[in-house]
């Protein structure tokens, strides 16, 4: 199974979820993390693993020969970001905004464009005990996540239960991070602002086709919109965790709440048996 963890604003808890979730089930199944926040991976601060190998993540952009170029604009015309321009007797080329899609290659009459790689990230794999976990690192200065995520979903192993900790939003790198799902548990706290944006990554998971429910965290504070929210459109409230100072104060050291506090795992092995019945998943994970 691939689970995705995702919600639709930060802070919600959703890296808890996951490390936690994978802890658990480690302790029966294969498991694999994929922490696809690309511009602030954090689940590496909880399950510490150790990395053996690095790969880069490159995408090709435009390399322009003026000698053989007409200046007859057909590469911006295609080009959806701007990412070239005819300027009077020059091409100009503005790699920050390429996505390497190789448009403008496929569009020039005279082959005057050719492509060259540009490294914007890494992959970073390793384990963490039994965990198989990988992340993402977008390179500083670059904007463009989106390849880097790909490239951390390629990593994914069917044999393994996959626990995906997507960014948060609803952004094109959210839906390369949940796309192809079984699961996806939608993170949210009883706020106005959690509401707000659990309403627009639920639009996001239903565009995409995918089952879901929602863990409420924090769930004694607020107030409970989210959960007439969620009677009002049948989404299933899969988990309620109250606020704990304890548990709070170990987040903030980096701890685990299944290592430090073990009578949680009874609680994420209900969650696992509860997901399982939601997809008619039929690997049971024992006590």
């Amino acid at each position: 199974m691939i689970i995705a963890v995702a919600s639709g604003k930060g802070g919600t808890g959703k890296t808890t979820i996951a490390t936690n979730l994978a802890l658990t089930l480690a302790e029966n199944l294969p498991v694999q993390v994929l922490d696809c926040d690309t511009e602030e991976p954090n689940a590496h601060l909880f399950l510490k693993p150790t990395f053996e190998t690095t790969e880069e993540v490159q995408i090709k952009i435009p390399v322009v020969n003026e000698a053989r170029c007409l200046k007859c604009g057909r590469c911006t015309e295609v080009c959806a970001f701007h990412a070239i321009a005819v300027m009077g007797k020059r091409v100009l080329t503005f790699p920050e905004l390429c996505h390497g899609c190789g448009g403008c290659l496929l569009a020039c009459p005279t082959g005057a464009i050719k492509e060259a790689p540009k490294k914007i990230g890494v992959v970073e794999l390793g384990y963490a005990g039994t965990i198989k976990f990988a992340h993402g690192k977008l390179a500083v200065g670059t904007p463009l996540a989106s390849p880097v995520v790909k490239a951390v979903r390629e990593k994914a192993e069917r044999q393994r239960v996959v626990i995906i900790d997507a960014p948060p939003g609803t952004s094109c790198s959210v839906v390369n991070s949940v796309s192809g799902a079984d699961y996806c548990l939608l993170v949210t706290e009883p706020t106005p602002f959690g509401l707000n944006d659990l309403v627009l990554a639920v639009g996001m998971v239903r565009k995409l086709g995918l089952p879901f429910g929602v863990i409420i965290n924090r769930s004694d504070q607020g107030d409970r919109r989210i959960e007439e929210y969620c009677r009002a459109e049948k989404i299933p409230i899969l988990l309620k965790i109250p606020f704990n100072r304890r548990l709070a104060a170990l987040y903030a050291r980096g701890g685990c709440i299944v290592e430090e506090y073990p009578e949680w795992k009874e609680t994420f092995r209900d969650l696992w048996q509860r997901l399982q019945r939601e997809v008619g998943y039929e690997r049971a994970i024992s006590n």
